[in-house]
């Protein structure tokens, strides 16, 4: 992600929460953070999604996830999770963790998929209507089993672009970036 994402990412944010992140809060994150790596996804040269993780200590916490509701449902944002792993594996991340609204079934269902498992409960986490966040974290990232899932399912994300077209086929991937 770029400063020049920014107004991308910010119609996606309006459009997927109802307590946006301000753009500010992103530039600082992308400008200052060391800890946060930031990435959005594109297709056919628009950002469709966005993702954020920060490292702390050997923790990867995934601080943000999106992809715009037209484009939803076409495993984008599979790609972009495998993405922020990868990232967090680069940076010497021994698990990852992220908070999920209670009530985002498909959002559980994903992160579920890809080897986050309940752990806890934040009362009241959400602001905009007190609701409770699930944490989820990962086993740890080297762990065989996890490593060898998230291998499948790569393999499975290759054979398919974004369209549910085998690889291959006319299209843009939407890879992340």
């Amino acid at each position: 992600m770029t400063v020049a994402d920014l107004p991308a990412v910010q119609a996606i944010e309006k459009a997927s929460f109802t307590t946006p992140w301000p753009t500010q809060a992103y530039r600082s994150e992308i400008e200052t953070n060391r800890l946060a790596s930031y990435l959005v996804v594109r297709r056919n040269g628009a950002v469709v999604a966005y993702g954020g993780v920060w490292l702390m200590v050997d923790e990867a916490h995934i601080t943000t996830f999106a992809v715009d509701p037209p484009m939803r449902r076409r495993r984008i944002g599979e790609r972009l999770l495998l993405a922020l792993l990868d990232v967090a594996v680069g940076r010497g991340a021994n698990e990852a963790t992220l908070e999920v609204r209670l009530s985002n079934l498909a959002a559980r269902r994903l992160y579920e998929k890809y080897g986050f498992r309940p752990v806890g409960l934040r009362p009241r986490y959400y602001t905009d209507d007190n609701e409770d966040a699930l944490i989820m974290t990962t086993e740890p990232l080297a762990t065989p089993a996890l490593r060898e899932r998230l291998e499948r399912l790569r393999a499975e994300l290759a054979a398919t672009d974004v369209d549910g077209l085998p690889t291959g086929a006319a299209g843009d991937h939407g890879a992340p970036s």
